[in-house]
C-alpha cells in the first residue's frame, strides 16, 4: 500500500531531517511558496532530491556568532559586505538551497541595491555558512550553484569549503580571510562568548585586530 502525504503536513522532530527522492523543479518552487519564509524548517534540493531539516533551537546562538564575528573582522579590515542571512539561493532546474547565513564581500558593491536575489543576474554570494549541518544534498546544492567558500560548524570545529569545478576542496585556511587562522580562531571565540558574553568577545576580537 503507498501512503500519500502532502509535504507541508509533515512534521519532523527538531535535529532531524527528512529526504524525499523524485520531487520535481516545479514542485520544489511550489512548496517554498506554500511553506513561506516564517518557519523552522529549512530544505535543500538537488536534481529530484529534497532534504527537509528541522535545526535544533541551540544550533542558532552559534549561527548568529560566527556572522558576527566575521561582521566584526570586514568592519575592522574596512571591508565592505552584505548580509543576505539564510536568502533561498536558486540554479533552477538542478538545486536550490537556504543556508544559516551567506555574505556577499568581494561583490559587495555590486548587492547593495538587490531586494530579491536572482542567480541569473547576479553572482552567488562569496560565503555561506552553515551551523551542525554537513549533508551531500546540501554539499551538491551548493557546488552546483557555485559559491566560492562554505563554513561548515559542528562539535566545536570548523571546516572551509572551496569551490572547484571538480568538487569542494577541503582546506585549512580561507580564501576570504587569508591572513586569519580561522579555522582554529572561529571555534575559540565561540567558545569565549560563552564565557564571557558576545559583547566583551567581539570588543576584545575587534582591539586584537586594530
Amino acid at each position: 500500500m503507498t501512503l500519500t502525504v502532502a509535504i507541508p503536513r509533515i512534521e519532523i522532530a527538531p535535529g532531524s531531517h527528512l529526504t524525499i527522492p523524485n520531487v520535481s523543479w516545479v514542485d520544489f518552487i511550489s512548496l517554498l511558496e506554500e511553506l513561506g519564509e516564517k518557519r523552522h524548517s529549512r530544505l535543500a534540493y538537488y536534481q529530484g532530491r529534497l532534504e527537509i531539516m528541522a535545526p535544533l533551537a541551540l544550533h542558532e546562538k552559534p549561527n548568529r556568532l560566527i556572522t558576527d564575528i566575521v561582521k566584526a573582522i570586514l568592519e575592522c579590515q574596512e571591508r565592505d559586505w552584505e548580509d543576505f542571512g539564510s536568502t533561498t539561493l536558486k540554479q533552477p532546474p538542478l538545486a536550490g538551497i537556504e543556508p544559516d547565513s551567506c555574505f556577499y564581500i568581494q561583490n559587495a558593491s555590486q548587492m547593495r541595491e538587490y531586494k530579491n536575489l536572482d542567480l541569473n543576474q547576479s553572482p552567488p554570494p562569496d560565503l555561506a555558512i552553515e551551523c551542525d549541518l554537513s549533508s551531500k544534498t546540501v554539499i551538491d546544492a551548493y557546488q552546483a550553484i557555485g559559491v566560492p567558500e562554505v563554513w561548515i560548524y559542528s562539535n566545536n570545529q570548523l571546516q572551509i569549503y572551496l569551490y572547484s569545478e571538480q568538487g569542494y576542496l577541503e582546506s585549512n585556511q580561507s580564501q576570504i580571510f587569508p591572513d586569519l587562522a580561522v579555522m582554529s580562531m572561529i571555534p575559540q571565540l565561540i567558545q569565549k562568548a560563552y564565557q564571557v558574553g558576545t559583547r566583551q568577545m567581539l570588543g576584545e576580537l575587534k582591539a586584537q585586530l586594530k
